[in-house]
């Protein structure tokens, strides 16, 4: 089954996005910290100081700035002065320890690393390139117009997997892929000059990051709040003024147990989810805390951005699905033989178009990349097998099953890993669930968080999927460990358990 949608071109590079909003809304707010606003002016110049601080740094075109920033004023104003210069910029979570930074520095070879001033020393131990805090403020801005510097196919970023099963991978993201996928996503997610985007996503996840962008395009406000997650997370959201807040599973979770003792208005109009799933009781729990927003639920990878968005809440009417491919995008669902099949039958999602990627970074990828980028199955170009499974509705609804990894048979049956978690979740006192597929011993295990009993867990799955579709065992833990970007880290489940 192949979905085909006109197609939607653009050339520009990434900081032409802040060259159009600081002409377009000069004077409206464009990014607020725990330390202030900029307007988008402000957040010009500043990046053209940036960029010039960088070329004192005798940083140029095709060099590597390595950043290691929380979601900032100075984060938003280095990256777009590096692009302005031609430098690709490489965003890892603030958090990241010295052990994964050691990868990635010998990975991503970068001519300098910024960092906050209290990370310095440690880090500067670690490389003999400069490592320094942004020291930009005082750098006369640029008063001539920057022209291009490079290519519209030049890399902009370089952005990081996860590396929770290995170590993490660099994808290369062109200027004229991330431009066109911000303009494509930003049809479908209809932000506004008037909005205030809430974003607690990490910057070093191309779901957090790519909200500057669409907030840039749109000439919106996003507000990055200091420190971790915590119990006055629903307070923040109102006393930012926020009406946009992209969610992950973990948050939202968070902010569902907040706001059912809080019952406070807020002002969120629009609720986004992807990362994971956010269905059934789930979006239930999120909608009562946020009464009239509506809720987007998205699919995509940071291989080609994103493949697919519903409409404001489509999933009231058509549950589980993550909508529509975007304009322009081929979507292909394909069997083990690699031959498309029928409508509503479940195969591999494989993308092609302008959004698609540029590859992985570096000789050690080279594996990965020959398996995951392709010539698309209709011969045009090349595609991204995405290792996930799904089908499509008689109307091109896209619905995920489950990746690769996560598809396995059971008693018979075939078994998602993401239909257990569904169905746990489903259970009364359960608040979050992870599982794997069964390992060498065959034991199939679930780790949840809740008041719900092992017993209980267990014996609820088994009613709603059927006993051969139940876990053997399931593992109660105070909390889940999370990966940089959010996400469940099912790898240190497991761990925990196997290695006890």
């Amino acid at each position: 089954m192949t979905l085909d949608v006109p197609a939607l071109t653009s050339a520009e590079f990434v900081h032409d996005l802040l060259a159009h909003a600081a002409e377009a809304h000069r004077d409206r707010p464009s990014v607020r910290d725990r330390d202030g606003s900029w307007s988008y002016a402000e957040l010009d110049g500043n990046a053209r100081r940036a960029a010039r601080w960088l070329d004192g740094l005798g940083l140029r075109r095709g060099m590597r700035l390595l950043s290691v920033l929380p979601g900032s004023r100075d984060f938003a104003a280095l990256l777009f002065g590096a692009m302005s210069r031609g430098i690709t910029f490489v965003p890892v979570a603030e958090q990241t320890s010295e052990y994964q930074l050691r990868h990635l520095l010998a990975d991503a070879t970068p001519a300098a690393v910024v960092t906050t001033a209290g990370r310095v020393p440690e880090i500067a131990a670690l490389t003999s390139v400069p490592v320094l805090a942004p020291a930009y403020a005082d750098v006369p801005a640029a008063s001539a117009a920057i022209g291009p510097v490079g290519a519209p196919d030049d890399p902009a970023l370089l952005m990081y997997t996860s590396g929770t099963t290995a170590r993490p991978k660099a994808i290369v993201c062109p200027h004229r892929a991330v431009v066109w996928a911000t303009r494509a996503i930003a049809e479908r997610v209809g932000y506004r000059s008037t909005d205030v985007v809430y974003c607690r996503v990490p910057v070093s996840f191309d779901y957090g990051l790519y909200q500057l962008f669409l907030a840039v395009l749109a000439g919106a406000e996003v507000v990055y709040p200091h420190g971790p997650m915590s119990a006055r997370e629903l307070v923040a959201i109102r006393t930012s003024g926020a009406t946009v807040i992209p969610l992950v599973p973990t948050l939202a979770l968070l902010l569902t147990q907040l706001g059912e003792r809080d019952r406070r208005p807020t002002s969120v109009r629009l609720l986004t989810n992807t990362g994971a799933a956010l269905i059934g009781r789930d979006a239930e729990r999120v909608r009562a805390t946020f009464p009239g927003a509506t809720l987007i639920c998205m699919y995509g990878m940071s291989e080609c951005k994103r493949i697919s968005i519903a409409a404001p809440d489509e999933d009231l009417a058509f549950p589980g699905t993550v909508g529509r491919p975007l304009r322009g995008t081929r979507l292909f669902i394909l069997g083990q033989d690699g031959e498309p099949v029928p409508r509503g039958g479940v195969g591999e999602i494989v993308v092609a178009g302008p959004h698609v990627m540029g590859g992985y970074w570096g000789s050690a990828a080279a594996a990965q990349q020959r398996e995951r980028f392709v010539v698309a199955p209709d011969g045009e170009g090349r595609a991204l097998r995405t290792g996930d499974f799904g089908w499509v509705d008689e109307d091109g609804r896209l619905y995920f099953h489950g990746r690769r990894d996560d598809l396995f048979k059971r008693r018979g049956w075939r078994v998602s890993c993401q239909e257990v978690e569904s169905a746990a979740r489903d259970v009364d006192g359960v608040e979050q669930a992870a599982c794997l597929p069964p390992g060498p011993d065959g034991m199939f295990t679930i780790w949840t968080t809740g008041a719900a009993s092992p017993e209980e867990v267990l014996h609820g799955i088994g009613a709603r999927l059927g006993g051969a579709k139940a876990p053997d065992h399931c593992v109660p833990v105070e909390r889940m460990p999370l990966t940089a970007n959010g996400k469940i880290d099912k790898a240190v489940l497991q761990a925990g358990v196997h290695g006890g």
